[in-house]
This record gives C-alpha cells, sequence and structure tokens, in this order.
C-alpha cells in the first residue's frame, strides 16, 4: 500500500490543465480564466464628481462665504465644455466629468444659489468628492489574473472593463460507470439480493459542484461484456471514475477486463479509512479512477484525490481541504497503520472553538451518517489515543473546496 500523499501526488502528475473556450461573460461565474484579462477602457474615463453639487476651483473657494456664477451644467452622461474661470462654478450631478479648470467639488447642501450666482459656504481641498480619472482601473493594465475563479463581483467588474467574452478552462468531462449486478437504481424495483445504487449520483453532485461535468455511464453487471462496452463510453471524457470493483475479489472485475483493453495500473491500494481500494491508472490515454463501492468510502476519495484532479485539470495548482482547530468531545483509541477519516459531529463551542464528537459507527457504508456528520477528523497512521478535551484539527464538510 501506498500513503494517501504519494497516491494524490501520482495522481496530480499525470494530469495537465484542459484546454480552454471563449464564453460570453453572462455564462462565466465559476469558471476559472485560462488568460489574463485586461481592461477595454479607463475607469473613471475621466475625473467625476462624486455628489451633487458645483465644480468649483479650489482656490476660489478658501475663504467663505463667497458667491461664484454659474456658468452652466454637467449631468451624468453631459459635460460643460468650456474651461472654468477664476470665480465660476458649474452645477454638477454624480456621475458628471469636471470640467477643466475645476478641481473639487462643492456639495449643494453647502450653498444657496440665487438665479446664476452661488453663494459657497464651506470651504473644500482641491480633490475634495472627485472621483479621478483611472482611480478604479486602467486601459492595459492587468484587470484579472489567470487562474482566478470568477465571482458574480467579477462579473460586474468584467462587464465594466467593457470585456464581453473571456477565456475560460473547458469543464472538466468525468465519466462515472458503476459496477455490480446488485445494483439498481433509485426508483427502479428492488430485487431480494440488491440495493439502491447512490455512489453515482453523490459522486456526480460533488463533479457538478466543483465545475466540471459528470457523465453517468449507467451501471455494468459482473461481466466482461458488459463492463467493456460500457467502459467505452468514457471515449470522449477527461476521466474515467468507476464505482466498485476496484478490490481483488471474484466478482471484482474492473482490473482484470480492463487490463485486457489498455488498462494501465499505476496503484490499486492505499494506506486509507476508507478507501483502502483506490485504483489509478490509464486507459488508453484517459485517466482512471477506480474507487470502492461503498458510499462513504467513494466519497472520501472524491474528496481526497478527484476534486484536487479536477482543479488539476483546470489550471489549478495543487489545493487541499483546509483544516481548522476543533475540541475533542469524546476519547479515541490509538490509530493503526492506515491515515483515517472520521466523521464527526460539531456540538458546542469552548472559548470560540467547535467541540467535535465522532460518529459512534464508522461502517463506510453508513449515508445517513455521513449526511449527519459536519466534519472529518484526519488521523495519522499510528496515532496515540486521544483523552476527551484533546486538541484536534478537523475538515468542515460543505465548505468552498473547492470554491463553487
Amino acid at each position: 500500500m501506498i500513503s494517501v500523499e504519494e497516491a494524490r501526488k501520482n495522481i496530480l502528475s499525470a494530469l495537465s490543465p484542459l484546454t480552454s473556450e471563449t464564453v460570453s461573460i453572462s455564462e462565466a461565474c465559476g469558471r476559472y480564466l485560462s488568460e489574463n484579462i485586461t481592461p477595454r477602457r479607463t475607469q473613471p474615463p475621466a475625473d467625476l464628481s462624486a455628489m451633487d453639487g458645483y465644480a468649483v476651483r479650489a482656490a476660489d473657494v478658501q475663504t467663505v462665504p463667497v458667491t461664484l456664477n454659474v456658468v452652466g451644467e454637467a449631468p451624468a452622461g453631459g459635460s460643460y465644455d468650456s474651461p472654468l474661470g477664476a470665480g465660476q462654478a458649474v452645477r454638477i450631478f454624480t456621475g458628471g466629468p469636471l470640467p477643466e479648470g475645476a478641481d473639487a467639488i462643492v456639495i449643494q447642501e453647502d450653498t444657496t444659489r440665487e438665479g446664476d450666482r452661488v453663494t459657497v459656504l464651506e470651504g473644500v481641498a482641491s480633490g475634495r468628492y472627485v472621483r479621478k480619472k483611472g482611480l478604479d482601473f486602467t486601459e492595459g493594465q492587468t484587470g484579472l489574473a489567470a487562474g482566478r475563479k470568477l465571482t458574480p463581483r467579477d462579473i460586474g467588474l468584467l462587464a465594466a472593463m467593457n470585456v464581453p467574452w473571456v477565456s475560460v478552462y473547458r469543464k472538466p468531462r468525468i465519466a462515472l460507470l458503476a459496477t455490480g449486478d446488485e445494483l439498481v437504481r433509485p426508483g427502479e424495483p428492488v430485487g431480494p439480493n440488491q440495493i439502491i445504487s447512490s455512489n453515482t449520483l453523490l459522486v456526480a453532485a460533488m463533479i457538478e459542484q466543483a465545475g466540471g461535468i459528470a457523465i453517468d455511464l449507467g451501471i455494468a453487471k459482473d461481466n466482461e461484456q458488459s463492463l467493456r462496452q460500457m467502459a467505452a463510453g468514457a471515449r470522449s471524457a477527461d476521466m474515467l471514475v468507476t464505482l466498485g470493483g476496484a478490490s481483488v475479489g471474484d466478482h471484482d472485475l474492473v482490473q482484470s477486463i480492463l487490463g485486457k483493453e489498455g488498462l494501465q495500473i499505476d496503484f490499486w491500494r492505499i494506506a486509507m479509512r476508507p478507501g483502502k481500494p483506490l485504483m489509478f491508472g490509464d486507459l488508453n490515454g484517459i485517466p482512471m479512477l477506480g474507487m470502492p463501492g461503498n458510499p462513504v468510502s467513494s466519497m472520501m476519495c472524491s474528496y481526497l484525490f478527484l476534486l484536487p484532479a479536477m482543479l488539476a485539470m483546470l489550471g489549478q495548482p495543487p489545493r487541499l481541504p483546509k483544516t481548522t482547530p476543533a475540541i475533542l468531545g469524546n476519547p479515541l483509541n490509538e490509530n493503526d497503520r492506515r491515515e483515517d477519516y472520521l466523521r464527526a459531529r460539531i456540538t458546542g463551542q469552548k472559548t470560540g472553538i467547535p467541540v467535535i464528537e465522532t460518529v459512534p459507527n464508522q461502517d463506510s457504508s453508513l449515508l445517513s451518517a455521513l449526511s449527519g456528520a459536519d466534519c472529518l477528523l484526519k488521523r495519522p497512521p499510528f496515532a496515540p489515543a486521544l483523552s476527551e478535551g484533546a486538541a484536534v484539527e478537523v475538515i468542515l464538510l460543505d465548505t468552498d473546496f473547492p470554491p463553487c
């Protein structure tokens, strides 16, 4: 068996970023930029007023009250195109461009006006209430860097930069193939020796949430013809993920059958619980990840291996789930040689730090325990026994990994 870290390193080293595609910014939220974005204009394009009031020369209003001649208006979308002379003011509105010679705004609350004369009651310094040209961004500079995952805020920025299209990494297409005579889909008739297939939907949801495209190839029977035919559906995918059939029992046929089709195995067991019988290899140029059949195991392997693999395809540097400090609410025995990921619930807080209790039954088939868990307690191989109240590190579930 190899370690979790070595397995992840082998997987990531075998992957490269996908090609890019051009999409409208209306469809770009959540996508990863494949190139730097530069503004196509300067914002603001000129010195603009930040308030309703009067554009003035600051030197004219240092001693107040002072009365100025109103020589014109500068509304948003319009302008006053003559230079502003000494003793003059221009009525201006928020977003209006300052006329040449003006360097400050007196807000209208600090003035009184009669006809074409305005009396300034409060003086202002140069630059007051002025949004300088290029304050937000400048044409030609780097606005957003390659590799960034676009947020709704970024979409607004792209629109303001007059960028209608962006180049983004193509979404990873992940083909999912469940295996086993015992499996039926949700809602189908269930025979006396059959179970509902939940893995495909669980992993597909994780793929879609992480920015990929899940391709459900169906459920292959435990025979060579079925598995070979259904695995052929992954030829247009960026990765094939099999669910079940990755162990060494007589009916675990993935490795033996796909080996005849060109599957080259890198590894097939890791020192991890749950998820020991994880397989990774290459099927005629398509990376292949063979996951265990138990639903908790497949979720854990997806979280620790598939999602980082998708990030690599999206041009992202290696990134692991973040851990956060916690206080253990129950004792734990020493760990064996496998890296352990225990499902746990947050039961309270102590001095602002969450208190967690591990789920009593850690069986890898228990989906209710997985659904009810808030976090994972990672325990290294041969970790010593822990008493209640021990300081630990946990991985919070349903957090932004990868950001979705």
